[in-house]
Formats: structure tokens, sequence, C-alpha cells
């Protein structure tokens, strides 16, 4: 097929120069510093165009650790590590192992809550042409492939936002495919979480997970946000991890801040107390009038 007359460009030292290349299509020329103002606008418009485009409305966010494995997953793991120990009992490295796979065997649990909590949005929310409550993770594994698959086995959309990294993250086969999307940003990425919020639940997870639930914490203590229920899943492992209370009495947080967020234990009591939250009616007003995100 011949090209357009547009595209038929006689190949000389002026033509070939990367100068003349159009700029959109000059990809050395868009990852220069100086564009990276430009980048960043693509990275916001390029989420929020296609998101427009399929109705997506509103969102519940689901936070969790990548290493949280299925129940599957987790059973085989625990089995070879086993049958590895039974072979070489004195190993200490074949003890840890077997250790370290009966804590993720304990772990699986999130897993199923999350999985559960998935398709029990999904199936109560989405219905009609627009699309509210869809479920949106950080389209990776553990609890955010659980969260996703949810939503498929109820036969609804949902969203995963990934980020590219040195070892690089997978989206999860769960999200729907057309509203799986990848950031270079991890700022641009943690505004897409934030701004059809209508709740964030945060499962047990590391660093990226923390780094999340203390962005939206600290947007909602100060006004940058509308509140909105932050729910911590497994009372006991936050109680662990942070003390909350410790930060009032060190005078670090109000007394008021504690009431951010509220601890779940379930994939029922988390929608329950979303539905109620978000129930039409008068709400108590935000500590200070918000901004928009």
């Amino acid at each position: 097929m011949n090209k357009p007359s547009h595209e038929r460009t006689v190949e000389t030292p002026q033509t070939l120069s990367p100068s003349f290349k159009l700029s959109f299509e000059d990809s050395d020329f868009l990852l220069r510093d100086e564009l990276r103002a430009v980048r960043l606008q693509l990275e916001l418009l390029k989420t929020e165009t296609i998101l427009q485009d399929h109705n997506i409305r509103s969102t519940i966010v689901v936070f969790g650790s990548a290493r949280v494995p299925s129940p599957e997953a987790a059973d085989s793991h625990c089995n070879e590590a086993e049958a590895a120990l039974a072979a070489d009992p004195g190993n200490p490295e074949l003890q840890r192992a077997v250790r370290a796979s009966k804590h993720q065997l304990a772990h699986c649990r999130y897993y199923e809550e999350s999985r559960k909590f998935g398709r029990l949005v999904s199936e109560a929310a989405q219905n009609g042409q627009g699309r509210d409550y869809v479920i949106m993770t950080g389209g990776g594994p553990g609890i955010m492939e659980a969260a996703n698959r949810g939503a498929a086995d109820a036969n609804r959309v949902s969203i995963g936002l990934n980020i590219k990294l040195p070892r690089e993250q997978m989206p999860n086969p769960y999200i729907t495919p057309e509203l799986t999307f990848q950031f270079h940003y991890f700022a641009l990425r943690k505004m897409h979480f934030l701004m059809r919020a209508k709740a964030l639940v945060v499962f047990p997870g590391g660093f990226g997970t923390l780094d999340e639930l203390f962005e939206t914490l600290t947007l909602i203590q100060t006004g940058k946000i509308e509140p909105m229920p932050v729910l911590l899943f497994g009372e006991e492992y936050w109680r662990r991890i942070i003390n909350f209370e410790a930060m009032v009495d060190e005078g670090t947080i109000a007394p008021k801040d504690l009431e951010i967020f509220h601890f779940v234990e379930s994939a029922e009591e988390a929608w329950n107390y979303i539905t109620a939250f978000n129930a039409p009616g008068p709400k108590e007003p935000p500590m200070q009038r918000s901004e928009p995100l």
C-alpha cells in the first residue's frame, strides 16, 4: 500500500536529521528532562480520558501487599517446603522456609477477604449504565490480584494502575484489559487512586501500602480531599505495625485524627461501613474546606 503523500518523504541529510521528526513522534525529544511537565500531563490525561470513555464515575480503592499468595499457591508452597525439609530435617534454611510458608498460609485469609470484597462491591454497585464503586487496585499480584479477581468473579469491570519498576510488575490477569494502565510517576498514579475514590480499603502490606495509606490520611487530615472511609483490614496486624495512640500521646496528631480511619475484619463489615457512610443524609462537616485534588 502506498503511503499518503505527507508520509512520502525523500531521504536526504535534512529529512533524516532527528530535528526533522514531528515532535509527538520523537521519543528522544519527549524523554528530555525539559519535557517532564508534558509527560506528567500525558499520564494524567490518558488515564482520565479512558476512564471517562468507560463511564467510570466512582471507585473503591484496595491497597495491600503483593506478597500475600492465593490459598492454592500458599498450600502448594507449604507442601513443597515440608517435603524438602522431610528429606533433609537438619537444614536450617529449609526450616526457615517451612516457617515462612506457614506464615504465608496464615495470611491467605486476607487474600480471600479481598477477593470476597471485590465480588461483593462489584455485584452490588455496578448496575445500569453508570459504573460506580468500581474496584481499583495497583494492578499487581497478592491482595491487588484478589480484589480484581473478585470483580471478575462477578463478571464486572475493575481497574489496575500498574507502575513501571526495575523489577517488572506485570498486571494481574483479572483486571479488565481496557482498564489496565501503566505509570512512570508514582505521584500521578496516587492522584488517580483518589480522584474518584469513595472509600479506601487497606490490607496488610509493606512500604508501598504504608506510603499510600499515610498520604490519604494526610490529605483528609489537612482538608485537601473530602473525608471518605479509610478502612484498615486486620486490626491485630495494624496495631502491631503502627502505634497510632502513641502519636496522640506524643502530641504529633490530635485525638480526633484517630477518627479518620476504622478497623474492619471482613468483607461484609467493610461494605456495610462504606454504604452507611455514603448513604444520603446529613454528614459531619469536614475539618476544613476541601480543595480540588
